[in-house]
């Protein structure tokens, strides 16, 4: 998976990286990017790839002008490269320019070309795709044997991961400056193959001005509590949890999870149902109180709403935790009772739905995922975790960020309880909303990827703690790395 370096986790859009482009071009010439990236895709395929006969395809816009001069720079490797242009470029634009340059053989934008090479430059569109990608490009495309694509593999939406019309799916993608949501978004990532991130000498000035509302969730985003030497189990914070009768289960794997990933203390508000958790671990306090005297104590701040809990049992217990002023995640059967209303939901800090649940609440997401669930964060004001391959979690000021940090395994029942009681834990140690349920689906994902193969929900609870480990280090490595970049400016100053 891609991991962007930690000292910048910006994703750019399509139109992000348009208005870059726009003014970086007061300082650098088009040209002189056009010739930085081009080069930069020569390099990643003779770093990857044996030599072999290369068809370069080249659209009319400015990922076409990438294209030859990778083709350029190839040829001057001494690689068997020819360039097949699907339509002539602007006279005396930068892609004329590079054209231009091109001494090599040229061909046919045809079939038989396609046929006779071992590799395909895919030039054609970048990722500011704008219509569906059909007819002769498409079937080009297809009938390649191996592609690598030019920023983004043509097809791909690069703000949405979205296929439109067809796309063919690469051995490498090479992209620039920043990864844009397509790279990392499903169903686009599973057309990118090996992705390669390269500098191209963008002016810091132009990624100044244009601050991005897109991050890929990383270590780097956030920074996870540390205990002091006078913490104590109030002071790590501690996590409350609703339980129901019908589904004890659900709410010990989110106990599990908060008690794993750090929480001080956990409490199952079980009431009348308590001799069903007695079983629990031995750590876990089981409260029989009515609902209303455990409300009172002001130490329990974060409660979990919804794991185990039938619609009915939402109705009793939602309510009365807005109205005293909890901070609530909300998931599972609160998520149900409200489908179709969201607006029952409005007061809740964070809900983790996956996209059934989304689906009932907010309807489907459709052809932008991104945007819908920016929409639905900031409909109930709240933040939106949309579970999936690449979660989705958006904050109702409109930051977004796509972790792709996880695994297949995660996908068992129970596992999303588990989630609800990591975040959860994050919430009670102080962490803002976004944060915490950033840096908790980061290390879900990391401990379902040392969980390994098969993992029951079970099992995530015991990698949670190396799980935290790994990020701590992480955000020291990348204090590290700041404080040297500070020091390094100050020598040059």
């Amino acid at each position: 998976m891609p991991v962007s370096p930690l000292s910048d986790l910006s994703l750019y859009t399509p139109e992000d990286m348009g208005r870059v482009d726009q003014l970086a071009s007061a300082s650098v010439p088009v040209s002189t990017l056009m010739d930085n990236a081009g080069r930069a895709v020569a390099r990643a395929v003779r770093r990857y790839m044996r030599p072999c006969r290369v068809l370069v395809l080249c659209g009319p816009g400015n990922n076409g002008g990438d294209g030859f001069v990778a083709a350029r720079y190839l040829a001057e490797a001494g690689w068997p490269v020819a360039v097949a242009e699907m339509a002539s470029s602007r006279a005396g634009s930068a892609v004329a320019e590079a054209s231009a340059r091109f001494e090599g053989v040229r061909v046919p934008f045809a079939l038989a070309e396609v046929e006779r090479a071992d590799l395909v430059i895919d030039a054609v569109f970048g990722a500011g795709l704008s219509r569906d990608v059909t007819g002769l490009p498409a079937d080009l495309l297809r009938a390649a044997r191996k592609v690598v694509a030019i920023d983004i593999p043509s097809g791909i939406d690069g703000g949405t991961g979205q296929v439109r019309g067809s796309a063919p799916h690469t051995a490498m993608t090479v992209t620039f400056c920043r990864f844009k949501p397509g790279h990392l978004l499903y169903p686009g990532r599973s057309f990118m193959g090996r992705l390669v991130l390269a500098d191209i000498g963008m002016p810091q000035v132009a990624l100044e001005q244009v601050p991005p509302q897109v991050c890929q969730n990383a270590p780097g985003l956030w920074r996870l509590p540390e205990p002091g030497p006078e913490s104590h189990k109030y002071t790590r914070g501690v996590v409350s949890l609703c339980a129901g009768q019908s589904m004890p289960g659900a709410a010990r794997l989110c106990a599990g999870g908060a008690r794993a990933v750090g929480a001080g203390l956990v409490r199952i508000a079980a009431g009348k149902d308590a001799p069903a958790y007695r079983l629990g671990a031995p750590g876990l306090v089981i409260d029989e109180g009515p609902l209303d005297s455990l409300l009172a104590d002001k130490r329990r701040a974060v409660w979990v709403c919804g794991p185990g809990l039938t619609e009915g049992e939402v109705t009793q217990t939602l309510p009365a935790l807005l109205k005293a002023q909890k901070c609530v995640l909300a998931d599972a059967g609160a998520l149900s009772a409200a489908a179709g209303h969201p607006e029952k939901l409005r007061g809740v800090a964070v809900i983790t739905p996956h996209i059934g649940e989304f689906t009932k609440l907010f309807g489907a997401p459709g052809a932008n995922p991104p945007d819908s669930v920016r929409k639905a964060a900031a409909q109930i004001n709240a933040v939106v975790v949309l579970k999936g391959a690449s979660t989705l979690i958006a904050a109702p000021d409109g930051r977004l960020a796509i972790n792709d940090h996880a695994s297949p395994a995660l996908g068992t029942a129970g596992s999303g309880d588990t989630l609800s009681g990591v975040i959860a834990a994050l919430l009670a140690a102080g962490m803002p909303a976004w944060d915490a349920a950033c840096a908790g689906v980061w290390l879900h994902g990391e401990a379902g990827i040392q969980a390994g193969a098969w993992p029951i929900a079970e099992d995530l609870d015991r990698y949670l703690g190396p799980a935290r480990e790994k990020a701590t280090r992480m955000q020291h490595e990348y204090g590290e790395m700041c404080r040297g970049s500070l020091a390094g400016s100050h020598a040059l100053g």
